[in-house]
């Protein structure tokens, strides 16, 4: 289920919050693992699709990724405002919202984030 739940766009986004020899070193290799893993439970399944088995899980992660697609973007960009801000004071405002964005998003995938 969680391998179904991923998405490597919105990874992505996350992984350019790294520096760029981090970036380019760890991320491939990520996707990569991502891409055999799933091959390698498709086959093993032989399903066309993960969760093939579980149609219901499907819809319901399909019609929630608009709800939470938006908060990874926002998310992404409060951390990296909160990574250039030399106030204090909005860095721990922006602290706040990034757990409450946490939050959200754990409770769009339902998991605990």
């Amino acid at each position: 289920m969680s391998l179904r739940k991923a998405d490597m766009h919105i990874a992505r986004l996350y992984a350019g919050l790294a520096d760029e020899a981090t970036r380019q070193d760890i991320f491939p290799r990520i996707s990569a693992e991502y891409e055999i893993t799933e091959r390698a439970l498709l086959h093993i399944t032989g399903h066309d699709q993960l969760l093939d088995n579980e149609r219901w899980l499907q819809t319901a992660i399909r019609l929630r990724n608009p709800y939470v697609d938006p908060m990874n973007y926002i998310q992404v960009a409060l951390l990296r405002r909160l990574r250039h801000t030399g106030d204090p004071d909005e860095a721990e405002a922006l602290r706040s919202v990034i757990l409450l964005s946490v939050n959200g998003i754990a409770a769009g995938l339902r998991n605990t984030g």
